[in-house]
C-alpha cells in the first residue's frame, strides 16, 4: 500500500486495525485470553518488549502479575500513591523493617511512611533484587555503546524518566527501583553475586494495598555478566480483586507487617476512606 500521500499514509494506518503485534498493550485488556479466574476481570493487558517501558495507575485491590516470558525479561519496578506521589517504595524500608534482603512471596512494597502499597501473594521465580536499582545512562553508555532510550541499549533510568513524565512526574522523584526476574545474593565477604533468572515462564504477583502508580523498565538488570544488552519480552497481566483484610495470613504474619498494614487502614479511615 503506497504510503507516499496523506490519502495513502491513512489508509495504511487504518488497515493496522486489529493487527496483534509481538509487544504491545491489548485495549480493552478483556480481550486477552486469560485463565477463568482473571477473565472478565482483566484491566490491564500488555506484553513488553525488552529494552521497554510501561506504566499504569491501579486502583486499591488490583493483582498485577508479571511473567518473564522467555527466560531473560528483569522487570524494574517503581510504585507510587496515586493521588499522594510523594510517598512512594521505599526499597530500604522495604528490606530492613522485614528483617530480609530478599523478594518472594510474603513480602511486603513499603513506603518511607510505614505503609503497604503492595503484598507479594505468589512467586514461582524466586530471582529478584531489591540491591542494586536499574541501569544508568553512564553505564550503559560506558557498557555498550549508549544508554538513551530510543538507543538499542536503553537505561533502566532514561526509561524510568519518560514513565514518570508521562504520570506528571520529574526526575528527582525516581527512587532506587526493585527488579523481579534476574536475582542477586549477598556473599559471606558481603559482595553481591548474579544468580540470573530461574528461566522461562515465571512469574510474581503483586496485590496493590493502595491506588498506586506502576512504572516497569524491561532492561538487563546492572549486574549482568553478559557482554551483549540481553533482554525478552515481559508479560504483563493485572485483574480485579479485592485488598488484604484482617485475618488474612498476610495481614497476621508478623509484627513488622501487621504495623504496616495498621499505618495503611489508618490513613484511609482519616479520610473517610474505610
Amino acid at each position: 500500500m503506497a504510503t507516499a500521500t496523506t490519502y495513502g499514509a491513512r489508509a495504511h494506518a487504518r488497515a493496522q486495525e486489529g493487527t496483534r503485534a509481538e509487544a504491545m498493550p491489548v485495549v480493552p485488556a478483556r480481550e486477552w485470553p486469560a485463565p477463568p479466574r482473571e477473565a472478565g476481570h482483566l484491566v490491564w493487558a500488555e506484553t513488553v518488549a525488552g529494552g521497554n517501558y510501561t506504566h499504569r495507575v491501579l486502583a486499591r485491590g488490583t493483582e498485577l502479575r508479571l511473567t518473564d516470558l522467555a527466560g531473560d525479561a528483569c522487570a524494574h519496578l517503581l510504585l507510587y500513591v496515586a493521588d499522594r506521589p510523594w510517598e512512594r517504595l521505599n526499597v530500604a524500608d522495604t528490606v530492613k523493617v522485614q528483617w530480609n534482603a530478599y523478594l518472594g512471596e510474603g513480602r511486603l512494597l513499603l513506603s518511607d511512611q510505614g505503609r503497604v502499597l503492595a503484598s507479594v501473594v505468589a512467586d514461582t521465580s524466586g530471582r529478584h533484587d531489591a540491591l542494586c536499582g536499574t541501569s544508568t545512562l553512564v553505564r550503559n553508555t560506558g557498557r555498550y555503546g549508549d544508554g538513551t532510550p530510543q538507543s538499542p541499549s536503553p537505561a533502566g533510568r532514561e526509561l524510568f524518566k519518560l514513565a514518570a513524565a508521562k504520570n506528571g512526574l520529574e526526575p528527582r522523584d525516581l527512587p532506587p527501583s526493585l527488579s523481579f526476574f534476574q536475582g542477586v545474593e549477598v556473599g559471606a565477604d558481603g559482595t553481591l553475586d548474579f544468580t540470573g533468572s530461574a528461566g522461562p515462564g515465571g512469574s510474581v504477583t503483586l496485590r496493590t494495598e493502595q491506588d498506586v502508580t506502576v512504572l516497569i523498565a524491561n532492561v538487563p538488570h546492572p549486574a549482568d555478566p553478559r557482554p551483549d544488552y540481553v533482554s525478552t519480552p515481559l508479560e504483563v497481566l493485572a485483574w480485579r480483586a479485592a485488598p488484604t483484610a484482617p485475618g488474612d495470613p498476610l495481614w497476621e504474619a508478623t509484627p513488622e507487617g501487621r504495623r504496616a498494614f495498621l499505618n495503611t487502614a489508618e490513613l484511609r479511615t482519616a479520610r473517610g476512606l474505610a
